[in-house]
């Protein structure tokens, strides 16, 4: 059968933000009502504590389409040449089961993440959010600069990382890309005072958001940690925020953001308000007021990579883009 291998260029090239952003909604209010299959994934701890490595299935019923995601998780390898995220996404067709692409994971797990975070900002921030902070400067920190720029008018945009050179250079990258300044402070809580936008994407595995800096109606999407024992944000921001997240049952096993609040007895599973699927779908009840604090607990779902993957295959096939294979998947004619 024939399998097209897509890369990292032709995967950013095939799922623009704005389109994804689109995708992302649609994909999390068909979990919502029932409309998708979306596992637990299955992490494995590689020894010496060198990273992760993850396995997500999903499958969605529109677009028909089911597959998987394997990927490495190396926060070790923040600062140098290789992405913290690598793997790939696999898809097949659902006739026959055969596989019908292989593609880049870096890339597709950058948008679709930031892309979620902005459907989560669309639904959460105040409408006049405008003022955005972002601590971490990598790869998530690119994207989530240009997915928030796609549901909120940016009129300020600061950085913070560890690495006042990784800051610079986020800085610059951003003036190029989108011809914004970009300020960068000395400190975390210095980037964060009076944003009303704020995403952490850090590879920290302790907190680097503390709840007294955080303004009155602010929205926060936490993205950086992933594993029910690493945290970006301390008890007290979990405790005073209005928490949504990607799927209940994930946040329940998963999410150290939650979960270690959870065990400090400062919050019960009920802190989780809703899910950003019920949002969508108006079962769940988001913002009351303009000086609550939203906070939007992401952790990424195998069915927000399907849904990308099918349009980035779509596309693909459409306009002739990757390198076409065989791999086999049909039996030889029968005399």
């Amino acid at each position: 059968m024939a399998v097209r291998i897509l890369n990292t260029a032709q995967v950013t090239m095939l799922l623009p933000m704005e389109e994804c952003v689109d995708v992302m909604s649609r994909v999390l209010a068909a979990l919502a009502r029932g409309d998708a299959i979306q596992p637990l994934r299955t992490i494995l701890r590689l020894p010496h504590e060198r990273g992760v490595f993850g396995v997500m299935p999903a499958q969605v019923d529109d677009p028909d389409a089911f597959g998987v995601k394997v990927i490495t998780v190396f926060p070790g390898n923040e600062g140098s040449r290789f992405d913290s995220h690598q793997g790939a996404v696999l898809l097949f067709e659902p006739e026959h089961g055969t596989l019908a692409a292989i593609m880049d994971a870096s890339a597709m797990t950058a948008i679709r993440t930031a892309a979620v975070s902005a459907v989560a900002t669309r639904l959460l921030a105040r409408d006049d959010a405008g003022d955005l902070a972002i601590l971490g400067s990598g790869v998530q920190a690119r994207t989530h600069l240009e997915a928030m720029r796609v549901v909120r008018k940016i009129r300020r945009v600061r950085v913070w990382s560890r690495h006042q050179t990784h800051q610079r250079a986020f800085a610059a990258w951003a003036g190029q890309r989108f011809g914004c300044e970009v300020e960068t402070p000395a400190s975390g809580r210095d980037a964060v005072a009076g944003a009303d936008i704020i995403c952490t994407v850090t590879s920290s595995r302790t907190p680097v958001l503390a709840g007294d800096w955080v303004a009155a109606g602010a929205h926060i999407n936490a993205v950086g940690a992933s594993l029910r024992d690493t945290r970006e944000l301390d008890t007290d921001a979990v405790v005073r925020a209005r928490l949504y997240v990607d799927r209940r049952e994930s946040a329940l096993n998963e999410a150290g953001d939650f979960l270690i609040p959870l065990a400090e007895g400062a919050i019960t599973d009920a802190h989780i308000l809703g899910e950003v699927g019920e949002l969508l779908l108006g079962r769940a009840v988001g913002r009351q007021g303009p000086s609550d604090v939203t906070l939007f607990k992401s952790l990424g779902l195998a069915v927000e990579d399907v849904a990308a993957a099918h349009l980035v295959w779509d596309e693909a096939e459409r306009r002739n883009v990757g390198t076409v294979v065989e791999l086999g998947g049909l039996r030889e004619s029968e005399p």
